[in-house]
């Protein structure tokens, strides 16, 4: 049977997930400024409680962004590591479409729009249906400011806002049943995925575990004067 370990650093949380035997294994700790001292004693802890050993894993998944430039700079370097080490092949998966995910496992939400503060006054934003059981994108991912987001055209029925950026629902014109400001990716709605998108053949050498920022001037320094 397929062993798939998870991890996602994108957001304050730190989580890892490991799929072994059918069995889902999960941590989540919301640690910000602590995901790279935790994020390898927290999978070596699953590998552990699963009694096997790291070289069992068949694919690494991680959480690509968008999110905290640090945090998903943090994954890729832990992933890209493991990955080359064992070399197993890698599964990138939208941070937005994982905190979708959860709304789906924990709140039954069926249409999810999801927002991750951006700073600068703007926030990531994507809207997901779920289709037997998994959250699709409906249009694209997009960083914007909240007075600019919309659902999609061919919008209907209740739809759930979940992640930090509904901190901004005031100026967003959109109309949701209810919103979470507090939901945040967790691993195990990650590893979700990933294991559709590995049966689905989508694994990638290490080298192409990149990241997503969607801003495209992150980390650029600002031109003096």
């Amino acid at each position: 049977m397929t062993t798939l370990l998870a991890l996602d650093t994108a957001t304050e949380a730190c989580s890892v997930a490991l799929l072994h035997e059918g069995h889902v294994l999960s941590r989540y700790e919301v640690i910000p400024r602590l995901h790279a001292q935790r994020i390898l004693p927290m999978i070596q802890e699953l590998v552990a409680e699963a009694g096997i050993a790291l070289s069992s894993v068949d694919a690494i998944a991680f959480g690509r962004g968008p999110g905290a430039f640090t945090g998903i700079r943090i994954a890729i370097g832990v992933v890209q590591g493991l990955a080359f080490g064992l070399e197993r092949p890698v599964l990138p998966v939208s941070d937005l479409a994982v905190i979708a995910q959860r709304a789906w496992r924990e709140q039954g939400s069926r249409q999810v729009a999801v927002a991750i503060d951006a700073r600068m006054d703007e926030v990531y934003w994507g809207c997901y249906r779920e289709a037997q059981g998994a959250m699709a994108l409906v249009g694209i991912e997009a960083v914007l400011p909240p007075e600019q987001v919309s659902l999609p055209r061919d919008s209907s029925g209740d739809w759930f806002g979940a992640g930090t950026g509904w901190c901004h629902a005031a100026r967003m014109p959109v109309s949701t049943k209810a919103n979470d400001a507090s939901l945040l990716p967790h691993a195990e709605d990650l590893l979700t995925l990933a294991r559709l998108a590995w049966a689905r053949d989508e694994g990638l050498p290490a080298e192409q575990a990149q990241p997503v920022y969607l801003r495209d001037n992150v980390a650029t320094p600002k031109s003096a004067g």
